[in-house]
């Protein structure tokens, strides 16, 4: 099953890569590591989209602090911004706490539009946060959208590992190119330096091994990571020496020269005028 969309037309490219956040479960900090990597990548000085793809629980304007979108423009969608990064989300457009009960078509229709009839101009990179899991929805959403490379979040523990390698599948089945394993709320360092492993050791770093894919890091639990994006002021831009911080920058700068080296597959997002 390949990531092009079907019926793809020859459209002006606008986003030389696009970068899918996933993870096999809810609750370990996708949305988390996809706001502050899009950030990484802005402070790097590249161009940068953040779009929410996770429809049913739309977090990104709350962790960017950002509520509104700007009036359309000539039938267009225009895109929030905040900390050098555009931002899409049906959180803009529908009312806070509104649940949204859609099957996979309307849902399907969304993200079309999210990508087409968003004035998202010229990017370098759109990074995407997924949904939750590998059901229909992910589908639809990954073969809405040509893919650079998808990237997983787990914690350490067992359990969690067991659904991010699930999410790792989803990939290979959908032919994207896996850009590596994200280890999140890695180990939490006390007052006195010592290290606790409270979520197990490990966990992230092994499944990359055994998938033959990257590791591209383990971020360590920092309580100002979850205070900025309650307050939306992610810990790239609170606390940017911060552990959490370097590490989510490492992980960018790995990622823009594995995809500006051509290593990974993918084929430009083509955007209809």
């Amino acid at each position: 099953m390949s990531s092009q969309p079907q019926g793809s037309q020859d459209h002006t490219a606008n986003f030389r890569h696009s970068i899918a956040i996933a993870s096999g479960k809810g609750g370990v900090g996708k949305s988390t590591v996809a706001a502050n990597l899009a950030i990484a990548l802005a402070q790097m000085g590249d161009r940068v989209g953040l779009l929410d793809a996770d429809i049913y629980g739309p977090n990104i304007p709350t962790m960017m602090g950002v509520h509104e979108l700007p009036p359309p423009e000539d039938q267009k969608l225009l895109p929030a911004e905040a900390y050098d990064v555009r931002l899409m989300s049906i959180g803009f457009l529908v009312p806070q706490g509104q649940p949204l009960i859609w099957r996979g078509p309307m849902l399907h229709g969304a993200i079309r539009q999210f990508v087409q009839d968003v004035r998202w101009g010229d990017l370098d990179y759109l990074v995407v946060d997924l949904p939750p899991g590998t059901g229909d929805a992910q589908l639809s959403l990954a073969q809405t959208m040509p893919l650079s490379g998808g990237l997983i979040v787990t914690l350490p523990q067992a359990v969690s590992v067991e659904d991010a390698r699930r999410g790792l599948e989803m990939f290979r089945t959908m032919e994207v190119p896996i850009l590596g394993v994200v280890e999140n709320m890695s180990y939490l360092t006390l007052p006195d330096g010592d290290k606790v492993d409270i979520f197990g050791q490990g966990g992230g770093a092994r499944l990359a091994e055994e998938a033959g894919v990257p590791f591209l890091g383990a971020i360590p639990i920092d309580p100002e990571v979850r205070v900025g994006g309650d307050q939306g002021k992610p810990i790239m831009v609170s606390q940017p020496d911060s552990p959490a911080a370097v590490a989510i920058r490492n992980m960018a700068e790995a990622l823009h020269s594995r995809l500006e080296g051509g290593e990974a597959g993918g084929v430009a997002i083509e955007i209809e005028d």
